[in-house]
């Protein structure tokens, strides 16, 4: 598999973990009526959890320890959910509305999407430059 083919598959592993953290967190924060930075705390939070949960699955499948995998991916884990998580809020935060919409407000929905598209084209050249230097990931 080629560099640029593996850091999209890389990227998309990390999207499914962060976006699912991010969304969940923001819906939280927003249900409960929480402050911007309440629910980017949230949301952050859980990326980082469901983004590792996610990337010591699989290692987990090839037989690693749960302490085994963590070592191996830490160091691009937390360089490439940073990174998609940083745009992410960045993007939610600067998208006007979106921290204040409900459920039902189309604009949230949109800020979401906005926000994850975002992401993954923040952390994919950091995951192809990650690949290409043998910084250990999950996928690969």
């Amino acid at each position: 598999m080629s560099y640029y083919k593996l850091a999209a598959s890389t990227t998309a592993h990390c999207l499914l973990g962060c976006g699912l953290g991010e969304v969940v967190g923001v819906l939280i924060g927003v249900s409960l009526g929480w402050a911007t930075w309440q629910s980017i705390t949230l949301g952050v939070s859980l990326g980082f959890v469901f983004g590792f949960f996610l990337g010591i699955l699989p290692l987990k499948k090839r037989g690693k320890t749960v302490k085994e995998a963590f070592k191996i991916i830490a160091l691009g884990e937390v360089i490439s959910i940073s990174v998609m998580e940083a745009t992410e809020v960045l993007i939610q935060i600067y998208t006007p509305g979106v921290m204040d919409a409900g459920f039902s407000d189309p604009i949230l929905w949109f800020g979401m999407l906005l926000a994850l598209t975002g992401g993954y084209i923040a952390a994919y050249p950091v995951n192809l430059l990650m690949i290409k230097k043998g910084v250990p990931r999950c996928c690969h």
